[in-house]
């Protein structure tokens, strides 16, 4: 048993609803030996999923993109999602989806004859950022990016996202901010927005960054709001020299960055148009 987990808390695995401490999964699931699949998080605010068509677009994107095959639909995933949400013990809550090539003899190359896949879902309270998060602010260090190139692959194989988080721990700090080739890619586990000069700007959407659901939603809330938005590549030196940092997730939502390497950003507190952006961003889940 896991401790500080909810063991009685029913999950899905391979089409069957089971308790979570009675779940298995066999050690040769190219999964736990490779780390050969792919994973979603969709969040949920009272119940009503939250963006599902795009968690769930980019969850069939990842399995072509490493050659999962799964008879499972669209609706079938949708169904899948809101028959978790329905047994959580939240209203507030998030939907986790991991699917693996399966199980097989241990070999690199996929198997001749292919396994069925491994799909496991739960479902877990999901506690939305906090007064302090909101209106104090995240504090970053910066760091080379140096994890694969096809960070656009929602892949379970995360080691460089974990030690990117740890660098973060390590250093006192909330987040960290990675650069590659001299360029902004994103955080451990969230996408990066810099604000200058009034415009929103945030990385191009190509395999060197996860793109985040949160990404097209900041785009139409920041044309929503008349503020100037661009995607491009963003030089370090003007991440450096923000107005504003903030950060997206599912689970951050939209967080102001407040320090960089011991150094303010801006006048070190959230800015303005942050503060226009998080209560647009508050009226779209209002609204669900």
């Amino acid at each position: 048993m896991i401790p500080d987990v909810d063991n009685d808390s029913l999950v899905y695995l391979n089409g069957e609803y089971v308790r979570l401490g009675d779940a298995k999964v066999s050690v040769l699931d190219r999964g736990f030996i490779f780390g050969d699949g792919i994973y979603e998080v969709v969040p949920a605010y009272a119940r009503k999923p939250f963006r599902m068509d795009g968690h769930l677009a980019r969850l069939e994107r990842s399995l072509k993109a490493i050659g999962i095959k799964l008879d499972m639909s669209s609706a079938d995933w949708e169904k899948l999602v809101r028959d978790m949400l329905a047994r959580a013990s939240s209203d507030d809550a998030m939907v986790y989806i991991q699917v693996t090539r399966g199980v097989a003899k241990r070999d690199h190359a996929f198997p001749a004859s292919a396994p069925k896949p491994t799909v496991f879902c739960m479902v877990s309270p999901f506690k939305r950022p906090g007064a302090a998060a909101r209106e104090q602010g995240y504090t970053t260090v910066s760091m080379p990016d140096e994890r694969w190139l096809h960070c656009e692959i929602k892949s379970v194989s995360l080691l460089g996202n974990v030690l990117a988080k740890q660098h973060a721990v390590e250093a006192g700090v909330d987040e960290v901010i990675q650069f590659r080739d001299g360029f902004l890619s994103e955080g451990s586990s969230c996408n990066i927005w810099v604000v200058r000069n009034g415009t929103v700007l945030g990385p191009v959407r190509d395999n060197l960054i996860l793109e985040g659901i949160r990404y097209s939603l900041m785009e139409e809330l920041a044309r929503a709001e008349g503020i100037p938005f661009e995607s491009r590549r963003i030089p370090r030196q003007e991440v450096e020299q923000a107005d504003e940092l903030m950060l997206t997730s599912a689970t951050k939502e939209v967080l102001p960055i407040v320090s960089l390497d011991g150094k303010p950003v801006g006048t070190g507190k959230p800015g303005p148009v942050y503060a226009r952006l998080r209560a647009a961003y508050d009226k779209v889940i209002a609204a669900l």
